[in-house]
């Protein structure tokens, strides 16, 4: 008590007695009417009165801990004169009631003048107040971890180390969850938050994220997932408090809606990232103000929305920062949408678009999006159960900067629309990517004479039944400087089949992935590093169960670049490790084994060998390598990451 009433701040005492000078009479006073000093702080807070015990004329203070005893607001008084640092994290140490109290306090509440403590380094103001700005800290908590007393905790333990800048809460304790409380808490420790992302927290509302936006004004960055506490109001809190927010992610929220994204549209004009999914309050009104109130927006996701075509016909209008545009599951938009988006030319910049389960996605509508983006580098249909040959000839036709083409399940695209997109996609396309796309059949069809696609450096086709010899064939002739191919799940697809694409590859292949190919044998793979051992780097054979030593050994013969080999569930034995082991012109990195059942603890030798460039070693579901023999390799390739 002496530090308080010998405190010259703003704070008054009124004196109207004394204490007992004897240390054993603290706890006792006398004449409560003429000797108890009054305090009065200059902001008031909720009493807390320690219990008395009445006797004659004197009283006494029931003998509990000082903890107990002291009032809240002189505890208050207290700790907000005490520095930051060591000394207030070891009071946050004694008890919950006085941490949650130091994280109640907001920094300007915290008294400045004060002695400095001899344990604690010097700073400068300049300096002190960098260190609180930075916020280059991190926290995340996850499930059980999600407490009030762990935020408590970490807003006032970060305060005096650099700030905590990105807090990351995924679920909550169902028993004591994270709720306003503890959010509370971080509002008042860090202002230097940048980014705060709340998953999965039902317990967290408006009051929370208010207090937030408050409290952190460097806000950046806000991503909120199945909140359904959080409305409204939560959102325009953070619209008139938080000007440099840039990122805004929302999904699952049911009670946001149009006014929150108005007030973000009209008061956060720094906004360059947008992704809105499965809000059912979100219609047009919303996306439409805030897309045309932000000049500076790149990127834009919207999916499972009830918006229509207006808000599409907005996009296209207004949109003229975009760069990045992501529409899913837009049930209610329809052709006019999209053909309105294209030929609104206001997508100039827009270099990636990716649409996935639209009904509005039809051949008339994919072209107009061709001609009105004339910047498009990258596009991804998936689920586009109205797109057919057509549409994907003539989009490939007037998209005349597309580098990059995907398709997923658009089963209304046959073996013609491919040919045809790659013979008319100009000299830019880089890369195709066909995913489970059943409309393809194998047919060997007479094609007139078509222009090479010389541009392509990466082919992926999986999961296409019916994507088989002849048309990896022609493609093989479109497409001459393949580095890259992939054509994983392609049951069909034989030695016969595939030969005539290897020996057409003139740039020589870099990377090929042929995983569950089940019908390849060794000869292709003599094939392959025969004609591309010189360029080879990355192979994966996983699930090809007729690939047994003899390709290893066409492998460690041929293969001078290769750093990557993944041989799982593959016919492999110990003997095949050993011809690798042996190789030495080999310098692999990663090498998978997983469901090699023949490979046992004989091959330990021969991995060991490996393992003086292995930095990556699959050896799970081997039944014949026991836990203590990768025990061993562990101990002694201790570089080596492994998987058992």
């Amino acid at each position: 008590m002496s530090t308080l009433v010998n405190y010259s701040g703003d704070d008054e005492f009124y004196p109207r007695g004394s204490f007992y000078s004897n240390p054993v009479d603290l706890g006792r006073l006398f004449s409560i009417g003429s000797h108890v000093d009054v305090y009065y702080p200059p902001s008031k807070r909720a009493r807390i009165i320690a219990p008395f015990l009445f006797g004659g004329n004197e009283f006494e203070q029931d003998k509990k801990p000082s903890i107990e005893v002291l009032p809240q607001e002189c505890l208050f008084e207290i700790f907000r004169r005490i520095p930051e640092g060591k000394e207030r994290s070891s009071c946050a140490c004694v008890s919950k009631q006085w941490l949650m109290l130091l994280s109640s306090i907001r920094k300007a509440e915290i008294c400045e003048k004060f002695p400095i403590s001899k344990n604690v380094d010097m700073v400068t103001g300049d300096e002190s107040r960098d260190l609180e700005s930075d916020g280059y800290l991190t926290r995340c908590l996850v499930g059980k971890k999600a407490t009030d007393i762990r935020l408590a905790a970490i807003a006032v333990g970060t305060s005096s180390r650099g700030g905590l800048g990105k807090l990351s809460i995924r679920g909550s304790n169902s028993a004591c969850g994270v709720t306003d409380l503890g959010l509370s808490a971080v509002a008042h420790g860090c202002p230097s938050l940048k980014s705060l992302s709340l998953w999965d927290v039902s317990s967290i509302g408006d009051d929370g994220l208010s207090e937030i936006a408050k409290g952190c004004h460097l806000l950046e960055k806000l991503d909120l997932c199945q909140c359904p506490s959080i409305s409204n109001k939560g959102l325009i809190a953070i619209a008139d408090n938080c000007p440099n927010l840039t990122t805004l992610n929302i999904e699952s929220c049911s009670n946001i809606g149009n006014e929150g994204l108005q007030a973000i549209g009209r008061l956060c004009t720094k906004l360059q990232s947008l992704s809105i999914k499965e809000c059912p309050l979100v219609k047009d009104h919303g996306v439409s103000s805030l897309v045309s109130s932000s000049s500076l927006l790149t990127k834009v996701k919207l999916e499972a929305l009830k918006i229509t075509d207006f808000s599409l016909a907005v996009i296209g209008h207004y949109g003229q920062a975009i760069t990045n545009l992501v529409l899913g599951g837009l049930q209610n938009v329809s052709e006019k949408g999209f053909w309105v988006m294209g030929v609104a030319q206001g997508l100039q910049k827009l270099t990636s678009l990716t649409v996935t389960s639209c009904r509005g996605i039809t051949d008339v509508s994919l072209e107009a999006i061709g001609k009105g983006c004339i910047n498009l580098k990258q596009m991804c249909l998936r689920k586009c159960c109205f797109v057919s040959n057509n549409g994907l000839i003539a989009f490939a036709k007037a998209a005349g900067s597309l580098e990059s083409l995907q398709l997923e399940e658009c089963d209304r695209v046959t073996q013609l629309g491919i040919i045809g997109a790659l013979s008319n996609c100009g000299t830019k396309l880089k890369s195709l990517t066909l995913v489970k796309c059943m409309g393809i059949r194998d047919m060997a069809m007479g094609f007139p004479v078509l222009s090479p696609c010389t541009s392509l450096r990466s082919l992926s086709i999986r999961h296409c039944p019916g994507f088989g010899t002849a048309s990896l064939a022609m493609v093989g002739k479109l497409c001459p400087q393949i580095q890259h191919l992939d054509l994983s799940g392609l049951h069909g697809i034989t030695d016969s089949g595939l030969l005539p694409l290897l020996e057409s590859c003139e740039a020589g292949l870099t990377k090929v992935i042929l995983s569950n190919c089940l019908n390849l044998t060794n000869e292709v793979i003599l094939a392959l590093t025969r004609l591309h051992g010189g360029t080879l780097e990355l192979l994966n054979l996983e699930g090809c169960r007729k690939i047994t030593d003899d390709s290893l050994r066409a492998i460690s013969e041929n293969c001078l670049l290769l750093n990557d080999l993944d041989v799982s569930n593959c016919a492999i034995s110990n003997s095949g490790i050993e011809v690798l082991s042996c190789a030495a012109q080999l310098n692999l990195q990663v090498l998978s084994l997983s469901g090699c059942s023949e490979v046992s603890k004989k091959s330990m030798p021969f991995l060991e060998k490996l393992g003086k460039t292995l930095v990556g070693l699959n050896l799970q579901h081997c039944k014949s390598i026991s836990s203590s023999t990768v025990e061993l390799l562990v101990e002694r390739l201790w570089r080596c990451d492994i998987l058992s």
